[in-house]
């Protein structure tokens, strides 16, 4: 029986099985030693890549525009005179909410805040300012800070 290592084609001969199977334990012999410079080649080349795109991410990723932070509380100063609506931001409600609702937020906000639980006395103030405006009670006129 023979094969034919190339198929059949014009001036190919076929090999005989002990010609296959030398042709093969001369590859299989060499391929060992030829075989590890070329995976430690590819090995370099893809390391090379991956540090290529590694560096290119980076440098997109410190470029990148800054992007605002949504945040949950309110942030900046106070204003001389509160208005309804810092009020409402100090408290986490809206504008227009029911008495009920104030004074859940202003219970929950104080837990917080309160100088007892180590909170600041001025943040006490002006959440217990901001509870005051939003339920329409006034003691006094502002501040006591």
């Amino acid at each position: 029986m023979s094969f034919s290592v190339f198929g059949r084609r014009r001036g190919r001969r076929a090999l005989s099985i002990t010609e296959v199977s030398t042709w093969m334990s001369e590859v299989s012999s060499t391929s060992g030693i030829m075989a590890t410079p070329l995976i430690a080649g590819m090995a370099v080349a893809v390391t090379a890549m991956a540090g290529k795109y590694g560096i290119q991410a980076w440098q997109a990723f410190k470029t990148r525009p800054a992007v605002p932070r949504i945040r949950k509380f309110y942030q900046g100063g106070f204003q001389s005179v509160m208005t309804r609506r810092e009020a409402a931001q100090i408290l986490g409600v809206r504008e227009s909410i029911a008495h009920q609702k104030v004074k859940e937020a202003h219970r929950r906000v104080i837990q917080a805040n309160h100088p007892d639980a180590g909170g600041s006395d001025y943040l006490a103030s002006k959440i217990n300012e901001a509870k005051d405006h939003l339920l329409g009670q006034s003691r006094g006129n502002g501040s006591a800070f």
